[in-house]
């Protein structure tokens, strides 16, 4: 639902040299990224590959779906084949996370105890990819998109969003989407259902969210131009008021953590 023509080829030399000038300041080596066999990670270390630094793949399954993984290794193949500047590393989680589940309390909640251990499965590789880029001198690139980070929310706070850079998180999914095939991305992780992969089933992001990512991004682009959802009706309405609700219940994750701040008389 892009509205406007996308420069391809610049936006990818864009923001290329970003990360290259990100690195260089940070006096880091290269990158790392979690790889889940979705568009988003695809892109994202594609366009770190890019830089000609090192740029380390992660695979970190917990309980994965088999085509996840698939997808997944196709991809760093792809990758280490075109750039020799690729490797990749595994990092199996789930008896991380099966000893974690048995350490800690169940509830009689169960929506709130899967929603929970879905989070944790998302801190914990989030600790995992810091202990290889704390290895390998690296910094950590995050793959949300504008949607996800800016929009809805749609991320684990200090789960895929702990992360030391976001390459991409200023694009539409629809721009995401543009970069995969520019970057020839494997068609198979370009036509997937996009899934965060955080419940062990095969629940796409849309079940989640109850619209598309082309529906939110009208939303989006709808509310930045101060619409108002009496203004909308059927579907459009709909999707209107599931984007507000989201971003108005995720604020927490996008804004900055509140500091109490002390007046200087008390002090």
């Amino acid at each position: 639902m892009a509205t406007h023509k996308f420069k391809t080829e610049t936006v990818n030399e864009y923001i290329v040299k970003w990360l290259r000038d990100y690195a260089a300041n940070a006096k880091v080596k290269g990158f790392v990224v979690g790889i889940s066999g979705g568009i988003d990670s695809a892109v994202t270390s594609t366009l770190c590959a890019q830089t000609g630094l090192p740029t380390l793949c992660v695979e970190m399954p917990i309980h994965q779906a088999k085509s996840q993984v698939s997808r997944g290794r196709e991809h760093i193949q792809q990758l280490k084949e075109r750039f020799d500047n690729v490797s990749s590393a595994e990092a199996d989680l789930t008896p991380v996370f099966e000893t974690f589940r048995k350490e800690v309390p169940e509830t009689d909640n169960q929506y709130l105890q899967d929603l929970t251990l879905a989070n944790t499965r998302a801190r914990l590789r989030m600790t995992t990819l810091y202990y290889f880029a704390g290895i390998n001198s690296a910094l950590i690139a995050g793959t949300g998109n504008k949607v996800e980070d800016f929009g809805v929310g749609f991320f684990t706070k200090y789960g895929d969003g702990g992360v030391d850079l976001s390459p991409i998180a200023d694009l539409m999914k629809s721009e995401v989407r543009e970069l995969a095939k520019y970057l020839q991305v494997p068609q198979s992780i370009i036509t997937a259902k996009p899934t965060d992969g955080l419940f062990g089933d095969d629940r796409s992001d849309e079940d989640q969210l109850g619209a598309s990512y082309d529906e939110l991004e009208w939303a989006m682009r709808e509310a930045e131009k101060g619409r108002k959802h009496d203004e909308f009706e059927g579907r459009e309405k709909e999707v209107f008021n599931i984007y507000l609700r989201l971003n108005s219940i995720n604020q927490h994750k996008m804004n900055p953590i509140p500091v109490c701040e002390i007046p200087p008389n008390l002090k």
